[in-house]
């Protein structure tokens, strides 16, 4: 049946309330949030630095670096994710059932760190080589972790991607701001997000930015289809897009009935408003309806805000998220009717 949750962020600096709120608002689909106001540490970029294994990195004049050593702000990621794990498990003892992960994406990471003598890692080939089989392995890592602590939960990695489209057409500004990096060879661009694809759980490609529907579905990457779902690994599973943004419906729809999951951005949050019911049930009904899958949309549609909730007032959070539990009810409804 439609569904919703959110997407990552979420306002505030306890992680405590954030938890208790995401399994008691969210109960379908709950995740570990993120809670950037804490620091440069816990934003996307530096949560994904306390990840990486092998490599150390640090954090001057806004910007992260590669180092030989790990500066304070990467210890604290590191600290950070140990004390947010702790409060996981103790919020969600006994859970059993799906659970969220998210992470910045090899790619985005590698457009937004720089290497020690200056440059972006997207510069260096072998650099950002090392940058994604680094994530791979502290992903796996953390995985592991996440599994002995919460036995029943079944989780699922959300790779976010927002830089990934510039990536992909050479769009990227260099240090000095005026050149653009080349754009990465495709087969390079799935290479990279393969490694973070087979890490033994379902992964979700999360871009807030104009990405082509299918433009990834190639390769190794692959869908976890419906009649091989005990077999399969898992791969690819799901895409998570700003309804905005998407330019290929036709596309999309046609790997929704392969088995690909979407994961819908409808409820726009650039205004900083929340969208009524009745307004938004429109809204994704005359997106999805023309594609007439009716029962196997309803199946593999999760209604999302179309980005991240940290500049939300914590009041505003409730309402996205009590308006998304209603507009996924109707649209299931509407969907099988």
């Amino acid at each position: 049946m439609v569904t919703f949750t959110g997407l990552g962020s979420l306002p505030g600096t306890d992680m405590g309330a954030a938890l208790r709120m995401t399994f008691d608002q969210v109960a379908a689909l709950p995740y570990l949030p993120e809670l950037p106001a804490r620091g440069p540490w816990a934003g996307m970029i530096g949560r994904a630095t306390g990840i990486l294994a092998g490599l150390s990195a640090d954090y001057a004049a806004g910007e992260w670096r590669l180092a030989a050593t790990s500066g304070m702000d990467q210890r604290r990621a590191r600290a950070t994710w140990r004390d947010d794990l702790e409060q996981l498990e103790e919020a969600a003892e006994g859970y059993s059932g799906p659970l969220r992960l998210s992470v910045a994406g090899p790619w985005t990471l590698a457009a937004s760190l720089f290497r020690p003598l200056g440059g972006r890692v997207l510069a260096d080939r072998s650099a950002r080589v090392d940058l994604a089989q680094s994530l791979a392995e502290g992903l796996h890592q953390l995985i592991e972790d996440l599994t002995r602590r919460l036995p029943g939960a079944a989780l699922t990695l959300q790779i976010d991607e927002p830089a990934l489209p510039a990536v992909l057409v050479g769009g990227i500004p260099t240090e000095g701001g005026f050149f653009r990096h080349r754009s990465v060879d495709r087969a390079d661009a799935v290479a990279s997000l393969d490694l973070l694809c087979d890490l033994g759980v379902p992964s979700v490609l999360h871009c807030c930015a104009p990405l082509g529907a299918l433009s990834l579905r190639t390769g190794s990457l692959h869908v976890t289809r419906d009649d091989d779902r005990e077999s399969a690994t898992p791969g690819l599973a799901g895409l998570s897009l700003d309804q905005d943004l998407i330019t290929d419906w036709d596309g999309l729809g046609e790997a929704v009935e392969q088995g690909l999951t979407l994961y819908l951005g409808c409820l726009p949050t650039s205004a900083g408003q929340v969208l009524g019911a009745d307004a938004l049930t429109r809204r994704v009904l005359a997106a999805v309806r023309p594609l007439e899958l009716g029962p196997a949309m309803a199946d593999r549609l999760v209604l999302t805000p179309a980005c991240g909730l940290a500049g939300y007032s914590p009041r505003a959070v409730t309402s996205v998220f009590s308006v998304l539990a209603r507009v996924a009810e109707r649209v299931d409804s509407e969907l099988r009717s």
